[in-house]
């Protein structure tokens, strides 16, 4: 009984020390690593280059002044439409004290011009009543005395022009009225009732009293890197995305590119303009900043993989093809367009061939 028991207490020795060894064998064994597999498939590829600036009118007026003086009236507030000669503002004049007294002193000065060729005319006029004077000398103090009358005439329109900015043989036109230069949107008034303003003369840009510009007619402007800007050509396509209109695209259409090149930040940019498709489906305001996509070439229903999956080898491009299950060939192939994600396959695959793609573990 007892040798049995010994045998049995062997045997089982044996038998632990057996599963053991297997155990720890298929423990240390390793799966088989599997891999996606990643279809070759048709789609559009483009590839655009980004331009950042801003969206502006095309045309953008500031309102300034003829004179000098007080804003006594404004007439329109920011948002307001006018147009093409509507009331912007009204001046009240504060006259410049030394052309106030030369337009005093002109116009004393012609009133007793005409008080002395009165009295001269008066006694001509006597003498050539009696026949004593020929016909052609009071016709000589006739014509003085009209030239001296429209000349007193003059000095009072220069100083009442002088004093409050109109004459009264101006009628309507006078310089204290401002008024608007074009039809459109009033975007900006940085002045108050009350505010002095200069003239815009030689010498001085004078003071903006509005800004107006046309809504319906916008642009972008931006500035590209030069990297980028040989690649450019008048009449590109343009996708314009507006921070303060997610959701909108906006279309666009390349129409200048500037031929000089200006440094910023360390780098050399190039300014560009695009005229833009406005649409009912969103008001673009004006310095609205936005990012354009500039589509530099497109192609339609070509294969195409993801650019990850490219193997590059002096000079050559490969992918892993799966010839069976989990089981893979290098393969030479042939590319095209890439738009830095995905890119166009030339030759070498065909539709729904599976690539090696990333390890699933």
């Amino acid at each position: 009984m007892k040798k049995i028991i010994r045998i049995s207490g062997i045997a089982l020795f044996f038998i632990t020390v057996i599963y053991t060894i297997y155990y720890l064998y298929q423990k240390d064994q390793k799966s088989p690593i599997k891999y996606e597999l990643v279809n070759v498939e048709k789609n559009v590829i483009t590839k655009r280059t980004v331009a950042t600036g801003s969206v502006v009118p095309r045309k953008e007026i500031e309102i300034k002044p003829k004179i000098s003086g007080i804003v006594e009236v404004l007439y329109v507030q920011p948002g307001d439409l006018v147009k093409a000669g509507d009331l912007i503002a009204k001046v009240r004049v504060i006259p410049n004290m030394l052309s106030l007294n030369e337009a005093e002193s002109r116009l004393n000065r012609a009133k007793l011009s005409l008080k002395e060729v009165e009295l001269e005319f008066n006694r001509k006029k006597l003498l050539y009543d009696q026949k004593v004077i020929a016909k052609a000398e009071f016709e000589t103090i006739e014509l003085k005395l009209d030239n001296t009358k429209e000349e007193l005439s003059t000095s009072e329109s220069n100083l009442q022009l002088v004093k409050e900015g109109v004459a009264k043989s101006q009628g309507a036109i006078t310089n204290t009225l401002i008024r608007s230069t074009i039809t459109g949107m009033v975007l900006q008034v940085p002045i108050e009732e009350g505010n002095s303003i200069i003239e815009s003369n030689n010498f001085n840009d004078g003071t903006t009293i509005a800004t107006v510009a046309n809504m319906s007619e916008m642009i972008f402007k931006g500035k590209i890197d030069e990297s980028e800007v040989g690649k450019l050509k008048i009449g590109m396509d343009l996708i314009l995305r507006i921070g303060a209109l997610e959701g909108h695209d906006i279309e666009a259409k390349l129409e200048y590119i500037s031929p000089k090149g200006v440094q910023e930040n360390g780098a050399i940019q190039f300014e560009i303009k695009a005229a833009v498709k406005l649409t009912d489906a969103a008001f673009i305001r004006a310095g609205y900043s936005a990012n354009a996509d500039i589509v530099l070439a497109k192609t339609d229903s070509v294969l195409v993989i993801p650019e990850r999956l490219l193997i590059i080898e002096n000079g050559k491009n490969y992918v892993e093809i799966e010839i069976k299950p989990q089981v893979f060939e290098r393969k030479e192939i042939q590319t095209g367009l890439s738009d830095g994600i995905s890119v166009e396959i030339k030759s070498g695959l065909q539709l729904n061939d599976k690539l090696k793609g990333k390890s699933l573990e």
